[in-house]
């Protein structure tokens, strides 16, 4: 048995679709920021708090899916920015469901001021935690909540 401790806390990061171009795509909502940044900033915090951290980023649902699927058991929390899939997939859903560990469900832009189709969430019912509208510090600060309710 494995002692539980912050060195063996492991976060899995998710990306879904588009988020790959941050930086270039629309940056008004979005922000200048690059995929590398925000994890290159994830990774320096979570060594902060004695957290191991493992992103991930997909353009294709199913591929995000089983990457949710293969950490079952091997994670104690989860941040996801589902993107445009936070408004469509049930599969998503399900597999964090299926995770059964703290959610915290993080959005660059604040979908609740966002067009009407962007202001559905299939997955805040069932997160821990969101945050919307603060760009790329509310993977940070998603992190630090997370660091907090596993600890």
């Amino acid at each position: 048995m494995v002692a539980d401790t912050p060195q063996n806390k492991h976060i899995l990061v998710v990306h879904g679709p588009n988020l790959n171009m941050l930086g270039q795509r629309e940056p008004d909502h979005y922000g200048k920021r690059t995929l590398d940044d925000i994890n290159g900033s994830l990774g320096e915090k979570a060594a902060k708090l004695g957290l191991q951290v493992s992103t991930f980023q997909s353009n294709h649902e199913g591929e995000i899916v089983e990457a949710i699927q293969r950490a079952v058991g091997r994670v104690q929390g989860l941040i996801i920015n589902p993107a445009a899939y936070t408004h469509t997939s049930v599969a998503i859903r399900d597999a964090v469901l299926l995770l059964d560990v703290p959610t915290i469900e993080v959005h660059l832009s604040n979908i609740h001021k966002r067009e009407p189709f962007r202001q559905q969430s299939f997955i805040a019912d069932i997160a821990t935690g969101q945050v919307s509208g603060l760009g790329a510090s509310g993977y940070l600060f998603a992190l630090e909540a997370l660091a907090q309710r596993i600890a």
